[in-house]
Protein backbone atom coordinates (compact mmCIF):
# COMPACT_ATOMS: atom_id res chain seq x y z
CA UNK A 1 0.00 0.00 0.00
CA UNK A 2 1.06 3.57 -0.70
CA UNK A 3 -0.18 6.66 1.14
CA UNK A 4 -1.04 9.64 -1.06
CA UNK A 5 -1.61 13.26 -0.14
CA UNK A 6 -3.32 15.18 -2.95
CA UNK A 7 -3.38 18.96 -2.62
CA UNK A 8 -5.47 21.39 -4.67
CA UNK A 9 -4.86 24.97 -5.72
CA UNK A 10 -6.35 28.44 -5.44
CA UNK A 11 -10.13 28.74 -5.85
CA UNK A 12 -10.42 24.97 -6.04
CA UNK A 13 -13.22 23.26 -4.13
CA UNK A 14 -12.30 19.78 -5.32
CA UNK A 15 -14.85 19.49 -8.16
CA UNK A 16 -15.85 15.93 -8.92
CA UNK A 17 -14.73 16.20 -12.56
CA UNK A 18 -11.19 17.48 -11.82
CA UNK A 19 -8.30 15.08 -12.43
CA UNK A 20 -7.31 15.23 -8.74
CA UNK A 21 -10.73 13.98 -7.64
CA UNK A 22 -10.62 11.31 -10.33
CA UNK A 23 -7.10 10.34 -9.19
CA UNK A 24 -8.12 10.13 -5.52
CA UNK A 25 -11.03 7.86 -6.42
CA UNK A 26 -8.88 5.54 -8.58
CA UNK A 27 -6.10 5.25 -5.99
CA UNK A 28 -8.69 4.46 -3.32
CA UNK A 29 -10.17 1.76 -5.53
CA UNK A 30 -6.71 0.18 -5.71
CA UNK A 31 -6.64 0.02 -1.90
CA UNK A 32 -4.19 2.85 -1.24
CA UNK A 33 -4.56 5.38 1.55
CA UNK A 34 -5.64 8.70 0.03
CA UNK A 35 -5.85 12.01 1.84
CA UNK A 36 -7.45 14.67 -0.37
CA UNK A 37 -8.43 17.54 1.93
CA UNK A 38 -10.34 20.71 1.22
CA UNK A 39 -7.90 23.39 2.30
CA UNK A 40 -9.39 26.37 4.19
CA UNK A 41 -10.52 29.51 2.40
CA UNK A 42 -9.52 28.47 -1.14
CA UNK A 43 -10.50 31.87 -2.55
CA UNK A 44 -8.42 33.86 -0.05
CA UNK A 45 -5.89 31.38 1.35
CA UNK A 46 -3.56 32.18 4.23
CA UNK A 47 -0.04 30.82 3.67
CA UNK A 48 0.57 30.03 7.35
CA UNK A 49 -2.79 28.30 7.70
CA UNK A 50 -2.14 26.21 4.60
CA UNK A 51 1.35 25.32 5.88
CA UNK A 52 -0.26 24.14 9.13
CA UNK A 53 -2.76 22.07 7.17
CA UNK A 54 0.04 20.59 5.10
CA UNK A 55 1.84 19.49 8.26
CA UNK A 56 -1.34 18.06 9.75
CA UNK A 57 -2.23 16.07 6.64
CA UNK A 58 1.32 14.79 6.17
CA UNK A 59 1.11 13.54 9.75
CA UNK A 60 -2.06 11.62 8.89
CA UNK A 61 -0.29 9.53 6.24
CA UNK A 62 0.65 5.97 7.15
CA UNK A 63 4.28 6.21 8.24
CA UNK A 64 5.00 2.61 7.29
CA UNK A 65 3.90 3.03 3.69
CA UNK A 66 5.51 4.73 0.74
CA UNK A 67 4.38 8.36 1.03
CA UNK A 68 3.62 10.38 -2.11
CA UNK A 69 2.48 14.00 -2.49
CA UNK A 70 0.69 15.26 -5.62
CA UNK A 71 0.29 19.04 -5.51
CA UNK A 72 -1.42 21.18 -8.15
CA UNK A 73 -1.07 24.90 -8.79
CA UNK A 74 -0.92 26.96 -5.57
CA UNK A 75 -0.29 23.85 -3.48
CA UNK A 76 2.82 23.13 -5.55
CA UNK A 77 4.09 26.54 -4.43
CA UNK A 78 2.92 25.71 -0.89
CA UNK A 79 5.19 22.65 -0.96
CA UNK A 80 8.10 24.83 -2.06
CA UNK A 81 7.45 27.23 0.84
CA UNK A 82 7.48 24.31 3.27
CA UNK A 83 10.80 23.11 1.86
CA UNK A 84 12.30 26.62 1.90
CA UNK A 85 11.36 26.93 5.59
CA UNK A 86 12.74 23.50 6.44
CA UNK A 87 9.35 22.42 7.75
CA UNK A 88 9.50 19.09 9.59
CA UNK A 89 7.68 16.09 8.15
CA UNK A 90 8.50 16.64 4.48
CA UNK A 91 10.44 13.38 4.32
CA UNK A 92 8.12 11.74 1.81
CA UNK A 93 9.24 9.30 -0.87
CA UNK A 94 8.03 11.18 -3.96
CA UNK A 95 6.49 14.50 -4.91
CA UNK A 96 4.78 15.57 -8.10
CA UNK A 97 4.45 19.33 -8.54
CA UNK A 98 1.86 20.09 -11.21
CA UNK A 99 1.50 23.51 -12.88
CA UNK A 100 2.89 25.83 -10.20
CA UNK A 101 2.07 29.47 -10.93
CA UNK A 102 4.95 31.91 -11.23
CA UNK A 103 5.73 34.50 -8.57
CA UNK A 104 4.95 37.24 -11.09
CA UNK A 105 1.41 35.91 -11.51
CA UNK A 106 0.91 35.40 -7.78
CA UNK A 107 2.04 38.97 -7.10
CA UNK A 108 -0.74 40.26 -9.37
CA UNK A 109 -3.44 38.85 -7.07
CA UNK A 110 -3.65 40.19 -3.52
CA UNK A 111 -5.34 36.98 -2.33
CA UNK A 112 -2.26 34.88 -3.10
CA UNK A 113 0.58 37.43 -3.31
CA UNK A 114 2.10 36.09 -0.05
CA UNK A 115 2.64 32.74 -1.75
CA UNK A 116 5.23 34.20 -4.16
CA UNK A 117 8.63 32.79 -3.24
CA UNK A 118 11.34 35.36 -2.62
CA UNK A 119 14.11 32.95 -3.63
CA UNK A 120 14.64 29.37 -4.78
CA UNK A 121 17.88 28.87 -2.87
CA UNK A 122 16.99 25.67 -1.04
CA UNK A 123 17.10 21.94 -1.59
CA UNK A 124 13.95 19.90 -1.95
CA UNK A 125 13.60 16.82 0.22
CA UNK A 126 13.06 13.55 -1.61
CA UNK A 127 12.50 12.79 -5.27
CA UNK A 128 10.52 15.62 -6.86
CA UNK A 129 9.19 15.89 -10.39
CA UNK A 130 7.65 18.90 -12.12
CA UNK A 131 4.90 18.71 -14.75
CA UNK A 132 3.40 21.72 -16.50
CA UNK A 133 1.80 22.85 -19.71
CA UNK A 134 4.12 24.54 -22.17
CA UNK A 135 1.49 27.27 -22.51
CA UNK A 136 0.35 27.73 -18.90
CA UNK A 137 -1.16 31.22 -18.56
CA UNK A 138 -0.30 31.14 -14.84
CA UNK A 139 3.40 30.66 -15.59
CA UNK A 140 4.06 32.49 -18.83
CA UNK A 141 7.83 32.46 -18.26
CA UNK A 142 7.69 28.66 -18.40
CA UNK A 143 7.71 26.27 -15.45
CA UNK A 144 11.08 24.87 -16.47
CA UNK A 145 12.63 28.35 -16.44
CA UNK A 146 10.94 29.46 -13.21
CA UNK A 147 11.18 26.24 -11.18
CA UNK A 148 12.71 23.29 -13.04
CA UNK A 149 16.15 24.68 -13.82
CA UNK A 150 16.70 26.63 -10.56
CA UNK A 151 15.68 23.63 -8.44
CA UNK A 152 17.30 21.03 -10.73
CA UNK A 153 13.99 19.20 -11.16
CA UNK A 154 13.21 16.66 -13.82
CA UNK A 155 10.51 18.48 -15.78
CA UNK A 156 7.85 17.35 -18.21
CA UNK A 157 6.40 20.15 -20.34
CA UNK A 158 3.16 19.00 -21.92
CA UNK A 159 2.22 20.62 -25.25
CA UNK A 160 -1.00 22.61 -25.17
CA UNK A 161 -1.90 21.48 -21.63
CA UNK A 162 -2.33 25.03 -20.25
CA UNK A 163 -2.85 24.92 -16.45
CA UNK A 164 -3.69 21.20 -16.34
CA UNK A 165 -7.13 21.95 -14.93
CA UNK A 166 -10.74 21.45 -15.94
CA UNK A 167 -10.63 24.44 -18.29
CA UNK A 168 -7.83 22.66 -20.15
CA UNK A 169 -9.84 19.41 -20.26
CA UNK A 170 -8.12 17.61 -17.40
CA UNK A 171 -10.73 15.38 -15.87
CA UNK A 172 -9.55 11.76 -16.04
CA UNK A 173 -5.77 11.76 -16.58
CA UNK A 174 -4.49 8.18 -16.84
CA UNK A 175 -0.82 9.21 -17.15
CA UNK A 176 -0.74 10.79 -13.71
CA UNK A 177 -2.34 7.66 -12.26
CA UNK A 178 0.35 5.65 -14.05
CA UNK A 179 3.08 7.77 -12.40
CA UNK A 180 1.48 7.37 -9.00
CA UNK A 181 1.58 3.60 -9.38
CA UNK A 182 5.02 3.52 -11.07
CA UNK A 183 7.41 6.49 -10.73
CA UNK A 184 9.21 5.47 -13.92
CA UNK A 185 6.05 5.87 -16.01
CA UNK A 186 6.03 8.84 -18.38
CA UNK A 187 3.62 11.65 -17.67
CA UNK A 188 1.88 12.56 -20.89
CA UNK A 189 -0.84 14.98 -21.83
CA UNK A 190 -4.37 13.72 -21.42
CA UNK A 191 -5.45 11.93 -24.57
CA UNK A 192 -8.16 13.64 -26.61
Amino acid sequence: MTAYLILHGWQNRRPKDHWQHWLADRLGEFGHQVVYPQLPEPDDPDLDVWLGELGRHLGALDGGAERVVVAHSLSAVLWLHAAARGMPGLDVDRVLLVAPPSGAVLAQHSEVARFALPTLEFTLPGATRLVAGDDDPYCEEGADTVYGTPLALPTDLLPGAAHLDLDAGYGPWPAVLGWCLDPTAPILARPE
